[in-house]
């Protein structure tokens, strides 16, 4: 038992008070006096300055951008001294933000010819002297080729070893690093030194719209040597005035008393303050040792304000529970138990009417998470399968070319099972072609037969199917129409459209071939008639597609049974045809039926891809999610139409933000009005959306203080939908960002929200801080 004085019983008598020795706390690394280039001090920081593959990207490479078998241009590629991007030479002019790429948006960089493109139109260049760049969202790839494979091999290792550095950044150091970024840029005449107009000029780069007379008397503060310049030491003071956290300091002060430290025991009563299950000392010792900067308080076991945000701003102090973020899940239950991430139409590039099909869309999909797939397959000339998306302008693919994407991409991310949904068009021989391409090309990792210890009367796990491939089709025998033939693939129609569309399904039905009906072992594809309780029970691995308005219908009249029915068997829910921009439908009243694979656009970002990277944003991001109890027991009584009264209180109050992106970098005066709301999708009970007030003129460090709250009924099922948007009085507002996850994996306390870009990339070091509260009941 510590006494009262528990501080000056651990001191010897002669040693001053431990807070006297700690150092005020920096929000910024000490200027670097050796690196008299400031863009490189980012560099130098990352430890990359001496680096022979950095060092040749920043003095740059003449390299050549391939599009077509025709358009190949030569390019100047420099890396940035911030290390953050890459600029490129253009010979059209363009707005100067739109020459550069940023290293965080690159998803992955590969060797060769790895790219759809460089195997179609590389064929000039030695494999040996190209390279991919694979971009996060929608931006193409960048295929490039070198003068030598050694100069390619540069870039391959040197945009790895950035992105390696970029990963492992902690919060601090990325906001160190994005800040002397900015400052870089400000500095117009590169002399390390900062005018008054510099300062003014990097307020409204970092989305501050501050009062001239506020601003000068900050720079004059700080201006220590009065030479109207801020040079070394008095820049950093700046920088620590404007980055300074009030609310911060306020929570700090509230628990570290006069000293104005924390103790390992009063950082514990913060931690169990904030809720966190199982605190203890020794956890609270830990992080004092992880997260601590300065050395003397970490000897004595004390924590600053500066290792205090540390924390805060870390993956422990985040909203996401760090413990969801690795496969936490029973992953030995049946596929029907979970919902599983899936594409539509996973070809596409674009829109459904013309936009180019791709087997690069494929690899990003799996990139995603996503383990259901769509091969839409047509007869092709040469006896070779092609996918595209039929009756359309869209451009073809070969069916073989798809296949060996999934090869060699659909266990990168995620060790779990791939479903081939296949939508089959073909005639008898180029089916016997597609199960041949399957066969040989995917070997043994297809699953050709049931599993020898798989109980017939359930589908297998996911942890029996690890890393194997599942064919979704027709199996023989099917039923038949009357005329003895055997509908194709071709997902099912409303019920509204069946009439019109009863000549068309007359000619498009056709023999299914024996080698492919063969491949359907776990999922074959059959035609949901009713819900009504048969005396023989449906086989388990029959699977149903239905369109989002069959779905809706079902949900309506037939909740329960629905829901019952999916407990056993699984159901595809895709949009409907009619979406020709490949728009999305919001899978939550899917999922709140239990249907397993709801088929998204991935191509297409919005709201309803945000909540789809929400929910399968836990349990290791490996496209798995097992539902909730409700969704998995037989004998279910759940209907989310009629979920009972509230069990769960959510009380989120939005305190502030933090370095929010500028959304109009074209004008330099252009400063966002900030709001933020926080959306609630779950049962048509649940869903609520509500907002702050917005913030004038502020995009760097907006304070808010505002209280939401949402009363829930089914909380198992919740999303939670931060989104920040730009206030516009005559138009709709402006997105900024946001961050979606599962109220299940939001942690209780003082937290910060890392937001995320429409494409899903990080849009580091911009944050919200809230507290927030869960009281179940």
């Amino acid at each position: 038992m510590l006494c009262g004085r528990w501080r000056s019983c651990r001191r010897r008598p002669e040693e001053p008070p431990v807070a006297a020795q700690v150092a005020a706390p920096l929000l910024l690394a000490p200027p670097d006096g050796d690196t008299k280039r400031p863009g490189l001090r980012a560099l130098k920081k990352m430890g990359l300055t001496e680096d022979e593959d950095v060092r040749a990207m920043l003095r740059g490479s003449r390299l050549c951008k391939i599009r077509s078998r025709t358009w190949h241009k030569e390019r100047l590629y420099r890396l940035q001294e911030d290390g953050l991007s890459v600029w490129f030479q253009r010979r059209i002019p363009r707005a100067p933000s739109q020459h550069i790429f940023f290293v965080q948006h690159i998803e992955a960089v590969r060797e060769g010819h790895q790219s759809e493109g460089l195997r179609r139109f590389g064929g000039a260049f030695p494999p040996a002297r190209c390279l991919t760049i694979a971009f996060k969202g929608r931006r193409k790839n960048l295929d490039l080729a070198a003068a030598t494979p050694e100069e390619a091999q540069r870039w391959v290792r040197g945009l790895a070893k950035l992105r390696a550095r970029l990963d492992a950044m902690s919060q601090r150091e990325r906001l160190d690093h994005w800040i002397h970024s900015y400052l870089h840029r400000a500095d117009s005449n590169q002399d390390s030194k900062m005018s008054f107009k510099e300062i003014k000029s990097l307020l409204r780069m970092v989305n501050v719209d501050m009062n001239d007379m506020y601003a000068y008397r900050l720079f004059k503060e700080c201006d220590h040597s009065n030479n109207e310049r801020l040079e070394g030491a008095e820049i950093e003071e700046f920088l620590r005035r404007l980055l300074k956290r009030p609310e911060l300091e306020e929570i700090f002060h509230r628990y570290s008393g006069e000293d104005r430290v924390l103790s390992a025991p009063e950082l514990l009563e913060f931690l169990e303050d904030q809720g966190e299950d199982g605190a203890t000392l020794a956890h609270a010792q830990q992080l004092i040792h992880t997260y601590e900067l300065n050395e003397t308080a970490k000897q004595h076991e004390l924590m600053t304000l500066d290792g205090f945000m540390m924390y805060l701003l870390s993956p422990e102090g985040a909203a996401l529970d760090p413990a969801h973020t690795c496969v936490f899940q029973d992953m030995d239950q049946p596929l029907s138990h979970y919902f599983i991430s899936s594409s539509h139409n996973t070809y596409l590039t674009d829109s459904q009417i013309g936009g180019p099909s791709s087997t690069e869309a494929y690899v990003r999909a799996f990139a995603q998470g996503c383990r259901c797939v769509e091969l839409d397959c047509w007869e092709g000339p040469g006896g070779e399968p092609v996918i595209y998306h039929g009756h359309t302008l869209t451009s073809k693919i070969l069916f073989r070319d798809v296949v060996q994407a999934v090869r060699d991409h659909a266990f990168t991310l995620s060790p779990y099972p791939v479903i081939l949904s296949l939508e089959n068009h073909c005639g008898l021989e180029q089916q016997a072609v597609m199960a041949r391409h399957l066969r040989a090309i995917l070997g043994d990792v297809l699953v050709t037969q049931a599993l020898d210890s798989q109980n017939p009367e359930e589908l297998p796990s996911p942890e029996q199917l690890k890393g194997r491939v599942l064919v979704k089709g027709k199996k023989l025998p099917a039923a038949r129409s009357e005329d003895g033939r055997i509908l194709s693939d071709q997902e099912e129609e409303d019920e509204e459209e069946e009439e019109a569309e009863a000549t068309e399904q007359r000619r498009r039905a056709k023999q299914i071939s024996p080698e492919l009906s063969a491949l359907a072992v776990y999922c074959c594809a059959t035609r949901l008639r009713t819900l009504r309780p048969n005396p023989v029970p449906p086989q388990p691995c029959q699977v149903s597609s239905l369109s989002e308005r069959k779905a809706k219908k079902l949900i309506r009249e037939a909740g329960n049974s629905f829901v019952r029915h999916n407990t056993r068997q699984l159901t595809r829910v895709y949009p409907l045809g009619l979406r020709m921009n490949s728009a999305n439908y919001s899978p939550q009243e899917m999922w709140n039926s239990g249907c397993q694979l709801v088929a998204l656009n991935f191509q297409t970002p919005g709201y309803e891809m945000d909540l789809n990277a929400g929910r399968f944003l836990i349990n290791g991001q490996c496209g798995y999610i097992l539902k909730p109890a409700c969704l998995r027991q037989p004998d279910t009584t759940f209907d989310p139409e009629c979920p009972g009264p509230p069990r769960t209180t959510l009380t989120i109050q939005v305190l502030t933000a933090q370095q929010l992106p500028k959304l109009n970098t074209e004008k330099p005066n252009s400063i966002v009005d900030p709001l933020v709301r926080v959306e609630i999708h779950g049962v048509p009970a649940d869903c609520a959306r509500k907002e702050t007030n917005y913030v004038l003129n502020n995009g760097f460090n907006p304070r808010w203080g505002q209280t939401l709250q949402f009363q829930l009924r089914a909380p198992e099922l919740v999303l939670v939908r931060f989104v920040v948007e730009d206030y516009d009085t005559t138009s709709p507002n402006d997105f900024v960002g946001q961050f979606t996850l599962p109220l299940n994996s939001l942690k209780q306390g003082y937290r910060h929200i890392h937001l995320l870009s429409k494409d899903g990339a990080s849009l580091s070091p911009a944050t919200l801080f809230v507290h927030i509260r869960i009281q179940r009941f």
